[in-house]
């Protein structure tokens, strides 16, 4: 079923129109050894795919995208442009660099339009692999190994494919039509999504990579980190908060007044969503703006919606009143020199005591580790990731790992699992087919 975005949640910015993007396009420079390429993290041939659009060749503009990229048009909406592509752009040093990301949506909507494949499946080769996690890192993996012409299953353990982009990811940046169209894509390609379907255990890992050529392990990152908080159990999950918004808007609560406890962009887009059906909502942030975890773009768009930010605030715990909340209560921080993660430590300052009044409190503060019920991965115990080797191969034979479960790239975003999930969809294949026969065959 259709879930059609209120419009308090309706996607941003308009689409371009073919002169809009052909006049956009024209603008470029094209350039050799384009910075702007080589910032993006799937290496998209972005002056190639602009100067077809300038050219009146709109399909083989997407096909350039596409190629590098599968989900082009959920990175087109999704990207940090700033931070990537367009900050890169070598028009930043004299006028407005080329909107990269808008000729990409652009590009990328007028294919999906048309109603042809975005991916074509290579000769069959008789290899079977299984992917567990349908996020960006899984459905990449997908689609390159269907290219390879090997076959795929992926299990999901939630009703609905596509990871964050479908549950994580505020509808204003990334409508949920956009999420499920590239999940409809990678099915249609052969690829078998199996919803509901969890690996549980150990067991069953092994028993898959007895059944299956390889298994690729792209499940993303664990729950979100427990703070322990007083009165934890009464705040309210940020990606769940999101995942309403996104799946059931109508029935999502209202309240009058927020806090938001984080500062990465996912609190950034619990906050929006809080901050369009009425709430007055703050953002609190143990540490100062300098070190806060969302992108400076981000932070300015938050503001530009009316969300406060409430810095060098700890939050310790929910405040209630029988059950009802009131407020979350912080202690006041001071920064002190850099930690293990190179941002300034912190500290609490001792009778700062202050309570925030809100009538609901949202956990937006990151996700922890993998979860841990795969076996006995080696995890690298510097981050709490699950570890792999330069080939994305895991500590159990015949078994890869890639994305947020990983991080081995950059950080976590979408654009990145999607760039790990094709490297090791391109490890899997080398490995396969420099043997011989099924496995145990």
């Amino acid at each position: 079923m259709t879930v059609l975005d209120p419009p308090e949640l309706a996607e941003l910015g308009s689409a371009m129109t073919t002169p809009q993007a052909v006049i956009e396009a024209q603008r470029c420079l094209y350039c050799y050894a384009a910075p702007c390429q080589q910032a993006c993290p799937t290496h998209i041939e972005i002056p190639s795919f602009i100067r077809r659009i300038s050219n009146h060749d709109d399909r083989g503009a997407a096909q350039t995208i596409l190629d590098a990229n599968v989900l082009g048009a959920s990175c087109a909406r999704v990207c940090p442009v700033e931070e990537l592509c367009e900050g890169a752009c070598v028009l930043n040093d004299t006028e407005d660099p080329i909107q990269i990301g808008r000729l990409q949506r652009y590009a990328t909507d007028t294919f999906s339009a048309t109603g042809r494949p975005i991916i074509e499946a290579g000769p069959d080769t008789g290899r079977r692999v299984l992917i567990v996690g349908s996020g960006p890192a899984g459905l990449s993996a997908a689609a390159e190994l269907r290219r390879d012409g090997h076959q795929v299953v992926i299990w999901e353990s939630r009703q609905r494919a596509g990871g964050l982009s479908t549950y994580g990811i505020l509808p204003i940046r990334e409508p949920l039509q956009i999420a499920q169209h590239e999940v409809d894509e990678v099915a249609r390609s052969g690829v078998e999504i199996l919803t509901g379907h969890p690996l549980r255990s150990r067991a069953e890992l092994i028993g898959a990579s007895a059944e299956f050529d390889a298994v690729l392990l792209a499940t993303g990152l664990g729950a979100t980190t427990p703070l322990g908080l007083d009165n934890e159990d009464l705040a309210l999950d940020g990606l769940d908060y999101i995942a309403t918004a996104k799946l059931d808007p109508d029935s999502l609560p209202r309240f009058a007044r927020v806090a938001v406890i984080g500062a990465g962009n996912t609190a950034i887009d619990a906050a929006t969503i809080a901050q369009r059906f009425g709430s007055q909502t703050v953002i609190v942030y143990r540490r100062g703006e300098q070190q806060a975890p969302c992108y400076p773009a981000e932070r300015q768009f938050a503001l530009a919606e009316g969300i406060t930010f409430s810095y060098l605030s700890q939050p310790v715990g929910v405040v209630a009143d029988q059950g009802v909340v009131t407020g979350v209560r912080c202690l006041r921080t001071a920064l002190g020199p850099a930690d293990l993660s190179g941002r300034a430590s912190f500290s609490t300052v001792p009778g700062s005591d202050f309570v925030i009044g809100c009538d609901a409190v949202i956990k937006a503060n990151g996700q922890g580790r993998p979860q841990d019920s795969m076996g006995d991965l080696e995890m690298d115990t510097s981050r709490g990731f699950i570890a792999v080797d330069a080939d994305y191969a895991t500590s159990i034979p015949g078994v890869w790992a890639a994305g947020d479960a990983v991080r081995s790239t950059g950080q976590a975003s979408t654009v990145m699992a999607v760039q790990d999930g094709k490297l090791a969809a391109r490890c899997i294949n080398r490995a396969l087919m420099g043997v011989t026969g099924r496995k145990g065959a």
